[in-house]
């Protein structure tokens, strides 16, 4: 259950906030329709509600707010444009990945696709994915940890009637399973056939709270839609014959060979333009929409008066397929147990839903727990004299309390006088990206989901092997540089620049494609998260160095023999140095791209240690008044009394050296650096 209670948005410039204290319910096991045109302020309502935007209010699921919910991606799934995903990653990998970030067990992916009916795309990238496989991935992605609450927003924008009624089924056959779906729409009509309630936004406020049988019988007006060349003619026909026969009557001319009759029939148009000879191209039954912000009809309108306040704008929409249920008696249940359809009134054609592919259920009466839900009518949307029909409105701004979980706006519309003594609920503050369950696993998924990994160590080692072969051709090139591919006039070999580029990639793709921070345009700093990515691409970076010393190694033999292949005698604190440089750029390249929100950022720092930080660090070292670091095994093994271990005291040495080096020191320097800084970072944010 979804309870909503003074939703509103900060006041922007010079205009009035998007939202402004927006109050209803979603109850559980229906689903709830969230209707306004756009700009009515449906996709703030959900933000406010998901706490991705700063505001007033309080928003309940299941009678907690989602910041106090432990694993808010478990208790409600969301949809909220399209979905956030590398597009060169599979649909399979998409959903994998987001089971480790939600610590689920993978299959629960293969179980997704074959429920939305993507098992034969799951190695298709999304970048191919049309609009409606699109919304079937996200209607997936919403549903992988098995929620109880669903929020859409549009979920069926853009599809075709087929795709619709398939994505209105699954949300239907959820909410029949307990759960609680709230969706958004700019569609009365669509509201009317799919929901079990309709919550009407106009201007940010809710002007209509109904079921949607009487959402459909108060605002939904049936037509007859006429296409003629003599539109004008006929218009002026059937009002002249409607005078005479004082029967109400209303013709809208929409274009100029249409017209939208109301209060009349198929029959009965069709009847007049063939006594007076017109030629009628069109003649059907639709559905026009009132709008949101229209009032109700009062009891003289539906009696058969005239309705001279509804402007042409708000009657001249068309949609081919529209249910319209009219007033009916009282709900019958059949032996399924399943309550009656509302049925229309004789006397007023209703357009059927059916097409050839798959027939539509009409709407059914809501229960009890809909039924019993109170009105509150302001001056604004009654009908005339005061007694026009009920319509949930939105109240008066004033303070209000911060009210238990179990409080509903049902109470306040039983007791008003309480209801506006009370104190507004508190702030709405930006809830932190959540960060993934299982990190390692996530960043493994991640890595591998995509080519640019495979693809840049393969460039890595063929750019290695044909620089080695071409300084071993030129000559004068020691030997460990021969090795490494490093020619002194580069600042940094192929094998570290490819390490940095991946390790710069590996954080830069959070921010290009945010799957773990849909819409919050952030991604969580969080230091588990870190952990992973140093771990994936320092044994990345170790990879790729030992290839390439390998690839180096295996063409220097095969284009000169075993002349150029000798190996250093030490080879072994070369080769510590060697890994050490490959696997400090891959951290450096993480580090500031996670610091700086960018790939090229990353990139750069990388860039930045041979070129600026090391002619610094030569500088500082190279001082007259810098000690040298003489002595220093000496002094590490005087440093405890009980002696290192195996000759430990060897390995510190040798570390110590290598920091020591002008490039070793001014990668140091880098990494403490940006670690620190993102770590100061990290906190900054938990402290917001």
């Amino acid at each position: 259950m979804i309870q909503v209670l003074g939703l509103s948005s900060h006041p922007r410039k010079d205009l009035p906030p998007a939202v402004d204290d927006v109050s209803f319910e979603a109850c559980a096991g229906r689903v709830t329709a969230l209707l306004g045109a756009p700009g009515a302020g449906r996709t703030t309502v959900l933000r406010l509600m998901l706490e991705l935007q700063p505001g007033l209010g309080v928003a309940r699921f299941k009678g907690r707010p989602l910041h106090e919910i432990p694993h808010p991606a478990r208790e409600v799934g969301t949809l909220l444009g399209d979905v956030p995903g590398h597009p060169a990653r599979t649909v399979r990998g998409h959903l994998r990945m987001l089971c480790a970030a939600t610590g689920l067990p993978a299959r629960r992916a293969d179980e997704l696709l074959e429920a939305v009916g993507l098992v034969s795309l799951r190695e298709e990238r999304l970048s191919s994915l049309s609009h409606g496989l699109d919304r079937r991935l996200g209607l997936a992605c919403a549903l992988l940890p098995d929620p109880h609450t669903l929020v859409l927003d549009e979920p069926a924008a853009g599809l075709s009637a087929r795709e619709g009624r398939w994505l209105h089924g699954v949300l239907r056959a959820h909410a029949e399973r307990g759960g609680t779906v709230l969706f958004t729409t700019g569609d009365s009509k669509e509201a009317a056939r799919n929901a079990d309630r309709v919550v009407a936004l106009n201007e940010g406020k809710v002007v209509a709270d109904l079921a949607a049988a009487d959402f459909a019988r108060t605002r939904l007006r049936p037509r007859v839609a006429v296409r003629s060349p003599h539109a004008a003619r006929l218009a002026a026909l059937l009002t002249k014959e409607a005078r005479t026969d004082r029967r109400s009557l209303e013709v809208v001319r929409e274009e100029a060979n249409r017209l939208s009759v109301y209060g009349s029939t198929c029959a009965d148009v069709g009847e007049a333009a063939f006594r007076h000879g017109i030629l009628v191209h069109q003649l059907a039954d639709e559905v026009g929409d009132m709008g949101c912000s229209a009032a109700p009809p009062s009891s003289a309108e539906r009696s058969g008066g005239t309705r001279p306040d509804v402007t042409q704008s708000a009657r001249a929409r068309s949609v081919p397929e529209a249910y319209v249920p009219e007033a009916s008696g009282a709900e019958t249940s059949e032996p399924s147990g399943r309550p009656t359809p509302v049925r229309p009134a004789a006397g007023r054609p209703t357009p059927s839903l059916s097409t050839p592919d798959r027939p539509t259920p009409a709407p059914t009466v809501p229960g009890p727990a809909a039924a019993a839900s109170p009105v509150r009518r302001p001056p604004a949307v009654r009908g005339p004299g005061g007694r026009g029909p009920g319509v949930l409105v939105h109240g008066t701004r004033g303070p209000r309390a911060q009210q238990p979980a179990e409080t509903s706006p049902r109470s306040h519309a039983q007791n008003p006088a309480a209801h506006s003594a009370a104190t507004l609920p508190g702030f709405i503050h930006v809830r932190p990206a959540p960060s993934p369950l299982q990190p390692l696993r996530y960043e493994l998924r991640r890595a591998a989901g995509v080519g640019t990994g495979y693809f840049t160590t393969a460039a890595v080692l063929l750019t290695s092997a044909l620089v080695a072969v071409l300084l071993a051709h030129t000559g004068h090139t020691p030997q460990h540089r021969l090795l490494a591919a490093w020619p002194r006039q580069i600042p940094l070999p192929p094998a570290a620049l490819g390490a940095g580029l991946l390790g710069a990639i590996a954080f830069g793709d959070e921010f290009r494609h945010p799957a773990l921070a849909a819409d919050r345009g952030t991604v969580p700093r969080r230091l588990g998260l870190l952990t992973a990515k140093l771990l994936v691409s320092g044994a990345t970076a170790l990879l790729i160095a030992f290839l390439a010393l390998g690839c180096d190694l295996e063409v220097l033999y095969l284009v000169y023999g075993q002349e150029l292949t000798r190996v250093p005698g030490n080879w072994l604190s070369l080769g510590a140095g060697w890994f050490a440089l490959v696997v400090g750029c891959a951290w450096a390249g993480v580090l500031a791209a996670g610091l700086f929100r960018s790939t090229t950022a990353g990139l750069a720092a990388v860039l930045a240690v041979p070129v600026a930080v090391v002619p610094l660090v030569q500088h500082v070292f190279g001082a007259p008044s810098v000690r040298a670091a003489a002595g220093i095994a000496g002094r590490l093994r005087e440093l405890t009394l009980p002696q290192w271990p195996f000759g430990g005291e060897r390995y510190v040495a040798a570390l110590a050296r290598l920091v020591a080096q002008p490039v070793g020191g001014a990668l140091t320097l880098s990494l403490g650096a940006l670690l620190c800084a993102y770590v100061c970072t990290t906190l900054r944010t938990r402290a917001r």
